[in-house]
């Protein structure tokens, strides 16, 4: 079962988070495999993803925020983006699109910064959006202070953390056909809370930036954080984990989420969605579509599911309201 713990160190100004996906991070890739127009992730794929998926776990579990958080990352290789999505009730979901050939071994730059054009975008989507009001987003890209390229997902959102809440973090990531997992340590707000909508204000944002690599506490446990091998973190349970590392530290446990509570699957696509979606591309479009192929197929790149619309159900699309027909056809 997929379950999210967090803790704190006490007396010390650093809090962690440990997420580990397993039926959540399973079904995202059996969904995959078995959409015979994808067919499954490449291995270095569904590394990436799946490392994608716990980081975004974690951040929308750091963050005070009535949304969807959103990462992705895209760029020149043959994988031109990657998706992952997490709600406040740590529903999940994700998606890449690949256009050429991934190596098994491939990394970060392979895949999507062949070339240094990559990059990183947080975005936090609204779940009440007021009029006018826009999702928050986030750009980074996927090279460093010297242009550098950035091998992992984790050293690129260590990067953006920094930059964005001018909090020191250390992530470890992994993933495995398996499991994905993640380890989150971060250094306390030194005042008010940390806001990854830029609305902290100057003052506060001048007080965290001074304290940047200065905190010894931080700077301690960040160290035993980052020998977390990729085997432990993928292999080891949450207690001997923290029993490992932090044997030393006094580690205050929350209660753990899981189940239903905690970070589980679930897709939002619908057939209003696509329904409005098909709507935005105009009766001419949808005609064209109808007319080369007998009916619009449109399915969704999360789940897999398949959503059919014959020539009644496309016309009924753009009749006015009051003004409609039986429908034809079902989500398949």
């Amino acid at each position: 079962m997929s379950e999210l713990h967090k803790f704190l160190f006490d007396g010390l100004p650093v809090r962690g988070m440990i997420v580990r996906l397993t039926d959540a991070w399973q079904e995202i890739l059996a969904r995959r495999a078995s959409n015979t127009a994808t067919g499954a992730y490449p291995p270095a794929v569904a590394e990436l993803l799946g490392e994608m998926t716990a980081a975004a776990t974690l951040m929308q579990s750091n963050i005070k925020f009535n949304g969807a958080l959103i990462l992705q990352i895209f760029g020149d290789g043959p994988v031109k983006v990657a998706v992952a999505e997490v709600k406040p009730d740590l529903s999940l979901r994700a998606t890449a699109t690949i256009t050429g050939e991934v190596a098994d071994d491939a990394r970060l730059p392979d895949m999507v910064n062949v070339n240094n054009k990559g990059r990183c975008a947080i975005t936090l989507d609204p779940k009440n959006r007021v009029p006018g009001q826009q999702p928050y987003q986030g750009v980074v890209p996927l090279f460093g202070d010297r242009g550098e390229k950035l091998g992992k997902v984790s050293e690129v959102l260590q990067h953006y953390m920094l930059q964005s809440e001018q909090l020191d973090t250390t992530l470890v990531l992994a993933a495995d056909d398996k499991t994905a997992a993640g380890l989150l340590i971060q250094r306390l707000p030194v005042k008010g809370e940390g806001n990854l909508e830029g609305k902290a204000g100057a003052a506060h944002d001048a007080a965290n930036e001074d304290q940047i690599g200065l905190n010894e506490d931080y700077n301690r446990i960040s160290i035993l954080a980052s020998s977390l091998t990729r085997d432990e973190l993928l292999t080891l349970d949450v207690e001997t984990i923290l029993r490992r590392l932090f044997w030393e530290e006094r580690v205050l446990r929350f209660e753990p989420q899981a189940g239903m509570s905690g970070p589980h699957f679930a897709c939002t696509c619908s057939r209003e969605r696509v329904t409005g979606m098909i709507r935005s591309l105009g009766v001419e479009e949808a005609e064209s579509i109808i007319a080369e192929r007998g009916d619009i197929e449109v399915g969704c790149d999360f789940c897999g599911k398949q959503y059919r619309f014959d020539v009644v159900d496309a016309a009924q699309i753009f009749r006015p309201p009051g003004d409609q027909l039986p429908a034809s056809s079902v989500v398949q």
